[in-house]
């Protein structure tokens, strides 16, 4: 490195910060020595000190510094006290905190480093002031206190201190995790019991909701939300909701609001099948912004409920120039081409693009996967599995609710089907032993017929599934909840499904 770089400080202090991140203190120090130094030329020092074990050579640096301090060298400090116990730092990190300018109290970097060094050398109470001082707490904050008070043993002022955040925090997370596995009904009971609701409380609720395609209830909620809640944010979150619930219509008011036209509207205009409007909000979103494969993955889709191989295969050549190093975008979209070709009944053409795949990205298609909770036991299910230790009574079944199919007037869609049918394959026996149906079957044989079936899918559900599935529901009179890798199904024992075959 030629000389005249020692007068560049950013390179420096830079370069002190990576030796010392290796474990070269002596290098780093003598570059400490030959540079012109800053604040945060001491800065990295004691930083480094701290990393390397060695507080005490930044506490002693620490006392020479010539500058005045500020932020950096006050968080640095308080961050090596609390990894030194002896009295020496004690005392210097006392005198710290009484010196410390009024401006920088309401630092929350500062203040949370402040609190951890006072735990750490039993001063629970000075730390609880200082707590109490910090008008706008964070999860950082949250979790020093958290982790002071397990320092100290005071387990029970942890369920103290949590008190304020389980209003927000917590119960966006319970509401979430309520509608992953599809009972609204819980969520909605979290939701109500919070006291003061922010845009993120609503969006949580309404996700919710939306992607149990509940959609009359998200668009109410959505309503109540105050005026000087609602921002481009959360109508973009809502108008997401929207989409998964199938409310498309419903959607137009919202989409006018949002200046800022991103991949929601372009899934949007894709599931309306108004492509021509998806490409343009495309090249126009490309002409300030790095270009974005969801896009170009939400035309697919769509083209892929409408059959449009041209189009499929215009996006998908797209994918391939712009997005050369996404292995899994073009993974799924190769998937999405091979199944236009596959509906339209040209195989040999869906076969060219499954070759290619693997030849240029070396990974094959991920296999389709449903689990069914029976019993207190999970039991997971692949298409035409006979792993089972009761296979033949699944089968048997299969082919029942296949007759009651029938006679309900099902027609089995081969569209579906994504590959040839082999020797001795018909359409019906392959949809038949998608997973979820197997899955569904396995439900059905159990001594106790269920009121109630949950699958969860690693895939989206097929086109042919899902309306065999809204038929089992009636004509079995259970309630069917299937979660799928896009959104929750709810079937109805009136044969209806919550995403109203917007899926």
């Amino acid at each position: 490195m030629p000389k005249t770089f020692l007068n560049d400080d950013i390179l420096m202090n830079s370069a002190i910060n990576i030796l010392m991140r290796f474990g070269d203190v002596t290098s780093a120090e003598h570059f400490f020595q030959i540079i012109k130094k800053n604040i945060i030329t001491y800065g990295a020092m004691m930083n480094g000190y701290v990393q390397n074990n060695k507080c005490d050579k930044a506490l002693d640096l620490f006392e020479e510094v010539p500058f005045k301090r500020n932020d950096v060298s006050y968080t640095i400090i308080f961050n090596a006290r609390a990894r030194i116990s002896n009295d020496r730092a004690t005392k210097i990190g006392r005198k710290l905190l009484g010196e410390m300018p009024k401006n920088l109290e309401t630092n929350n970097y500062i203040q949370n480093s402040a609190i951890d060094m006072l735990m750490r050398f039993g001063g629970v109470e000075s730390a609880e002031k200082r707590f109490q001082m910090i008008q706008k707490k964070n999860i950082i904050t949250y979790g020093t206190m958290t982790n002071g008070y397990n320092i100290n043993s005071e387990p029970l002022k942890n369920l103290m201190v949590h008190a304020h955040e389980l209003d927000l925090r917590l119960c966006n997370s319970l509401i979430d995790m309520w509608r992953k596995v599809g009972s609204v009904k819980n969520a909605q009971e979290i939701f109500e019991l919070i006291h003061k609701t922010n845009v993120f409380t609503y969006t949580a609720m309404i996700n919710s909701y939306g992607r149990n395609h509940m959609g009359s209830e998200a668009v109410d909620l959505y309503r109540k939300i105050p005026n000087n809640l609602q921002d481009e944010i959360s109508s973009i979150c809502v108008l997401n909701e929207f989409l998964h619930a199938g409310l498309l219509d419903q959607t137009y008011s919202i989409f006018n609001k949002i200046s800022r036209k991103t991949e929601q509207i372009v899934d949007y205009l894709s599931r309306l099948f108004l492509f021509d409007e998806a490409q343009q909000l495309i090249e126009d979103y490309e002409k300030s912004n790095p270009s974005c494969s969801s896009m170009y993955m939400a035309i697919l889709s769509g083209a892929r409920n409408s059959r449009d191989s041209i189009l499929s295969e215009k996006m998908y050549r797209r994918m391939k120039i712009l997005f050369p190093d996404e292995k899994e975008a073009l993974i799924s979209g190769s998937i999405l081409l091979c199944n236009v070709y596959s509906s339209l009944g040209d195989h040999e053409e869906a076969e060219d693009i499954r070759f290619n795949r693997r030849k240029e990205l070396g990974k094959k298609v991920q296999a389709g996967l449903s689990w069914t909770e029976v019993n207190g036991e999970i039991v997971q299910f692949t298409s035409h599995d006979h792993s089972h230790a009761r296979p033949k009574e699944i089968y048997a079944e299969v082919e029942c609710i296949s007759s009651e199919l029938i006679k309900h007037e099902h027609n089995y869609d081969s569209s579906w089907i994504t590959r040839p049918l082999h020797e001795n394959e018909t359409i019906e026996s392959v949809l038949c032993a998608h997973s979820e149906r197997l899955a569904i079957a396995f439900n059905f044989i159990q001594e106790t017929k269920p009121s109630f079936i949950q699958i969860m899918k690693n895939l989206r559900v097929c086109g042919d599934c899902h309306h065999a599935t809204r038929l089992i529901a009636k004509i079995r009179q259970v309630e069917i909840v299937v979660r799928d890798a896009n959104c929750i199904h709810h079937f109805s024992t009136n044969g209806t499904c919550s995403c109203q075959d917007q899926f």
